[in-house]
């Protein structure tokens, strides 16, 4: 079970956000509702109205994901963002993921992801935060930096590790699995909305 806090970090892996970790094969992101789950295998209704059926990998990783505030960013807290890239190179951000301080450099950088189309995954270290003309943030990272243009509306979340037993009928979840050779997914991290948050990276 990843419920370690120093374990965090390889639970989450890009699943969440993360989302930029190095795979040697493209990552399958699963986002929906769990209907049925036992030990080995679980079935998830996606935001799409698809069902799928996913295998459940014997070490898998698991996160709870829960809200946060603008107040909890704040120059040198390391984030990821799922954002819209804009024309004056500035980010509009989708959400905002605060990494706890065992996560910090994973995912570093700028990459494509699969929210949006053209959406990216940026994580790095905050410079600035400006919260009195909107709320921008000043992000860095190893090959450069980002301006990000964080909305109103646009959720904040944070993560804590996590065991399977959270995984039941009806937990919004955000699973990376593999793709196996003939077809079939495996789930090898679920982060787990807590009290009904749906994931929203």
């Amino acid at each position: 079970m990843k419920s370690h806090p120093t374990l965090l970090a390889a639970a989450l892996g890009c699943c969440l956000a993360v989302g930029a970790l190095a795979q040697t094969a493209t990552p399958v992101r699963v986002r929906g509702t769990i209907d049925a789950v036992d030990a080995k295998s679980m079935t998830v209704t996606s935001r799409d109205g698809q069902q799928r059926a996913l295998a459940i990998a014997p070490d898998i990783g698991v996160t709870t994901i829960i809200a946060a505030n603008i107040t909890d960013i704040k120059p040198g807290s390391y984030i990821g963002t799922a954002a819209m890239p804009q024309a004056d190179g500035t980010l509009h951000a989708f959400e905002i993921q605060v990494f706890p301080e065992s996560m910090r450099g994973i995912g570093e950088g700028n990459h494509p992801w699969d929210l949006e189309p053209q959406s990216t995954m940026t994580n790095g270290t905050v410079g600035d935060v400006v919260v009195t003309q909107g709320r921008t943030l000043t992000l860095r990272y190893k090959d450069g930096v980002k301006t990000v243009v964080v909305p109103d509306k646009a959720p904040i979340i944070t993560y804590a590790p996590a065991t399977p037993a959270i995984l039941v009928p009806g937990a919004h979840v955000i699973i990376t699995a593999a793709r196996q050779p003939d077809g079939s997914l495996v789930a090898q991290r679920v982060g787990v909305g807590k009290e009904g948050l749906v994931p929203p990276m």
